[in-house]
């Protein structure tokens, strides 16, 4: 059997160990500590727009606690894109409240604006103002932010920015994540940049990073013995897993490229074959990082699922797109927002190997078995480039 192509593998830079040394020999192992602070201003001054950060243990956890300080509680409604991973709805439900869930638009994949309106309008007109409004910047696309956050200040409604995918994108040269009242982020093993595993709230209100901090360290009050007046949670990020992280951030940039270049690399190898149809940015104000480099697969010669398993069959990582989320059995009847764009999207759509630890030779691997289905007869050379 051919070696595995993985969807999206760590890729360890030359200065993590270091950082991680240097924790295990100060004893800095428990959560907190040097590199946690160290990590958080690396992530500040990437960032910009006078935001601060709080490092955490996963982007579910900062989700979680966006949703607290914005005041979400039982019996409250949360507007959330239905195109994205279970982990953005999810927190919804912790906090009680019921999620709304929106159709995408399909020049970025993400949530559609004037659906946005529409479900916003909607819930008022039945009595129940939505308290938050959760957007995902899909597989690093930046999402329609302007029009979004638009909509959001027309309704006096706070918008958090599921940034777990789009570290490095921008739109509009800003970097995505400044745009909302609050915004996540996402450091698991897949992502662009790792920690192992973790996450960070971003915002340019101090007082809600504050909070989160507190929250975090489960809410411990000020005083000489274990106080609590309010519920907390152990969400803090380790020095350890900070450390990794201080060394990701050093090649962030490079990891941004790279990805960049197999997403190039995908597109050059298919623009003759018009049953194929990426995931590009709309117009120069857009910038994906192309954490996944995603396909559409249309016509009728083969269907998604035939690219996939003979991907599948050569050892290669693919998957579906998310499945959205109103189409999900443990969501089923909750409100939906939309036409057929996200549900197509997903009968449709492929993630390719997308790693920055991809070689040339492995992108021509999966981009060979690709075309062979389309062009049997087409002799395929292995080499460096298409």
């Amino acid at each position: 059997m051919n070696p595995k192509i993985w969807l999206s593998s760590p890729h360890m830079g030359d200065h993590e160990l270091a950082y991680v040394q240097e924790a295990f020999a100060t004893n800095w192992i428990a959560p907190l500590g040097p590199h946690v602070n160290g990590f958080e201003q690396d992530l500040q001054t990437f960032l910009g727009e006078g935001v601060e950060v709080a490092a955490l243990s996963s982007g579910t956890a900062a989700l979680h606690l966006a949703l607290v300080i914005l005041g979400v509680r039982a019996g409250d409604e949360v507007i959330c894109q239905s195109m994205t991973f279970a982990a953005s709805a999810n927190p919804i439900v912790y906090q009680g409240a019921a999620p709304i869930f929106v159709d995408s638009e399909s020049d970025t994949w993400n949530m559609c604006p004037q659906f946005l309106e529409l479900a916003i309008t909607d819930r008022i007109r039945l009595g129940k103002k939505p308290k938050a409004i959760i957007v995902v910047h899909l597989y690093g696309m930046p999402a329609q932010i302007e029009e979004i956050m638009y909509v959001s200040r027309k309704y006096d409604i706070p918008v958090i920015e599921d940034a777990a995918e789009a570290l490095g994108s921008t739109y509009g040269g800003r970097q995505v994540g400044t745009f909302g009242d609050i915004a996540i982020f996402s450091f698991n093993g897949n992502k662009i940049i790792t920690t192992s595993g973790g996450g960070a709230l971003v915002s340019a209100n101090i007082d809600y990073v504050a909070k989160a901090r507190f929250l975090a360290t489960q809410a411990l009050d000020p005083a000489p013995h274990y106080q609590h007046s309010h519920i907390g949670y152990n969400y803090r990020m380790s020095n350890v897993c900070a450390g990794i992280g201080r060394g990701q951030m050093e090649v962030l940039p490079q990891r941004v490229l790279q990805r960049r270049h197999n997403f190039n690399y995908y597109l050059q190898a298919f623009q003759d074959v018009p049953e194929i149809r990426f995931g590009i940015e709309p117009s120069p104000h857009y910038y994906s990082n192309h954490w996944l480099t995603v396909m559409q697969v249309e016509g009728d010669r083969f269907t998604r699922e035939a690219l996939r398993l003979s991907l599948t069959a050569d050892n290669i990582d693919c998957r579906p797109l998310w499945k959205p989320m109103h189409l999900q059995p443990v969501f089923e009847g909750a409100p939906y927002y939309g036409y057929d764009t996200c549900e197509t999207l997903f009968n449709t759509g492929l993630c390719l190997p997308s790693g920055s630890n991809l070689t040339d030779e492995d992108l021509l691997r999966v981009v060979s078995i690709i075309r062979a289905l389309y062009y049997p007869a087409e002799l395929i050379h292995l080499t460096k480039s298409i």
